[in-house]
C-alpha cells in the first residue's frame, strides 16, 4: 500500500515502456492456469512474475510481527513471489525505516522506554488527530534501540511470542537483504516498497520520493526491469517517482468514496470512484504500470460483509494495460467475506482457500496476503483446476 512538480518529458516514454512490458506479458496473462504459472519465469521485469502473483504483505505478517526481517525471511521461506518489504517512513535525520505507519506505538515497544516518554504527542496525520510516537521525532540510532511487536494481538496472539525479537529495518538494509537473499536462494527476490503519507512528510521537509530514488540508484535498482515495484496511495507521489526512476509503479486505491490525501490537500475533488473509471484508469496508465485496489473494488461487499457484485475494474484496468494487485487476503475470520467465515473466534481461520479462489477467478494479476503459504496452495489449486 504525494499537484506537484511538472512531469518530465519522459512520462510518455514511461507509458510506452510500461505498455511494452505488459504487452510482452499479455500472453502470460491470457494463458490457461497451468501454462500461466509454468511459463511465467522467463524474461525480466513484471512479465517474469508468476500469475497470479503472491505478494507477502509486510512479509509473513500472519505469523510474525510485520516489517521485520523475521517476517520478510519467512515470507520467502513460504514461497512468496514478492515481499512487501518497506512501508517507508523518514526519521528525524532523514533515513527511511520500514513501519506500517509513522506512529510506532502500536508496532514497537517504545511505550516501555521511559527515556522516550516525553516524545509521546498528538499530531494531525492526513487530517486525523493521532496520538503516539512518530518516526520523524527520532533519529535512526534512537529507533534502533526499539524492538517490533505484533500490531493486532487480538487476532494474532501467537505472534506476540516474537515481540521484542527484531529491530526496525531501514530501507537501505532491505535493499542489501534483497541482494543477499537473491544470492543465497539462487532466484531473484522481489520487493514492493510503499511511500507512506508523502504529502505529510514533504511538509515536514522530509520528501520521501527523492530518498527512495537516491537509494534505488545507489543499488542499481532504478530500472524498468529492476525487481522493485514502488507503490503509494497518493497518485502525485507516483507521478513524482515517475520523474525520478524507471521502476514499475503502482497506485494504491482505497474505498470508492475515499479521496487520496494529496487530492484533499490540493483541493482536487476527485474520489477513488473517479480514478477507477475508464478515463481515470487511462490517466493512471500514463505514469504507472499497475493499481493496487482494495479487494472490495474488485467484488463489492454487502452491508452484512458478504460478497456482492463483481465489478468491471479488472477488465477496465487490463484494457489500458494496467496490472491489478489487490489487498489484503488474510486467513482469520474477521478479515474474510461473511460466506467464508467459520465459527466466531477472532483469531480462528475461515475458508481462506475459497476466498482466494473467488478473487483469483476475477482475473486479478496477484494479491497481497499475510499468509503467503495459503496463497501459494490456493494458486496451485486455481491454475490446475
Amino acid at each position: 500500500m504525494g499537484s506537484q512538480d511538472e512531469q518530465r518529458d519522459g512520462t510518455g516514454r514511461r507509458a510506452l515502456l510500461g505498455a511494452a512490458v505488459l504487452g510482452a506479458g499479455g500472453a502470460v496473462l491470457g494463458l490457461s492456469g497451468t501454462a500461466r504459472a509454468a511459463g511465467a519465469h522467463h524474461g525480466g521485469g513484471l512479465k517474469s512474475l508468476p500469475k497470479p502473483t503472491i505478494i507477502g504483505h509486510r512479509g509473513a505478517s500472519g505469523y510474525r510481527p510485520e516489517h521485520t526481517f523475521g517476517s520478510y525471511d519467512l515470507a520467502l521461506d513460504l514461497g512468496a513471489d514478492i515481499v512487501e518489504a518497506g512501508d517507508l517512513c523518514p526519521t528525524k535525520d532523514g533515513h527511511l525505516v520500514c513501519r506500517h505507519e509513522p506512529e510506532i506505538g502500536g508496532t514497537t515497544d517504545v511505550a516501555e522506554h521511559p527515556e522516550f516518554a516525553g516524545r509521546r504527542t498528538t499530531k494531525v496525520l492526513d487530517g486525523v488527530p493521532t496520538t503516539g510516537w512518530f518516526t520523524e521525532d527520532f533519529t535512526l540510532a534512537e529507533l534502533k534501540t526499539l524492538r517490533a511487536i505484533e500490531r493486532i494481538p487480538a487476532n494474532r496472539p501467537h505472534n506476540t511470542l516474537y515481540n521484542g525479537r527484531w529491530e526496525i529495518p531501514t530501507f537501505e538494509e532491505v535493499l542489501k537483504w534483497q541482494d543477499e537473499q537473491t544470492r543465497r536462494r539462487g532466484k531473484q527476490v522481489w520487493i514492493y516498497p510503499e511511500t507512506k503519507h508523502p504529502t505529510y512528510f514533504r511538509k515536514l521537509g522530509l520528501g520521501v520520493e527523492e530518498r527512495v530514488a537516491k537509494l534505488l540508484r545507489k543499488y542499481g535498482k532504478d530500472k524498468r526491469n529492476s525487481p522493485v515495484i514502488v507503490q503509494s496511495f497518493e497518485p502525485t507521489s507516483i507521478q513524482r517517482l515517475n520523474t525520478l526512476v524507471d521502476n514499475p509503479l503502482v497506485v494504491l486505491l482505497s474505498t470508492a468514496d475515499s479521496r487520496p490525501y494529496d487530492f484533499v490537500d490540493s483541493g482536487d475533488p476527485r474520489t477513488v470512484a473517479d480514478l477507477i473509471t475508464p478515463k481515470g484508469l487511462r490517466e493512471i496508465a500514463g505514469y504507472a504500470q499497475g493499481i493496487g485496489p482494495t479487494l472490495d473494488l474488485v467484488i463489492t461487499k454487502n452491508a452484512d460483509g458478504s460478497l456482492g457484485k463483481r465489478t468491471t475494474l479488472v477488465a477496465d484496468a487490463h484494457r489500458v494495460g494496467l496490472i491489478l494487485h489487490p489487498y489484503t487476503m488474510r486467513n482469520e475470520n474477521p478479515f474474510l467475506p461473511l460466506e467464508f467465515r467459520k465459527g466466531s473466534d477472532a483469531d480462528g481461520y475461515g475458508d481462506a482457500f475459497g476466498a482466494f479462489r473467488t478473487y483469483f477467478a476475477t482475473g486479478i494479476d496477484g494479491v497481497f496476503t499475510d499468509n503467503a503459504d495459503t496463497g501459494l496452495l490456493a494458486r496451485a489449486d486455481f491454475v490446475n483446476d
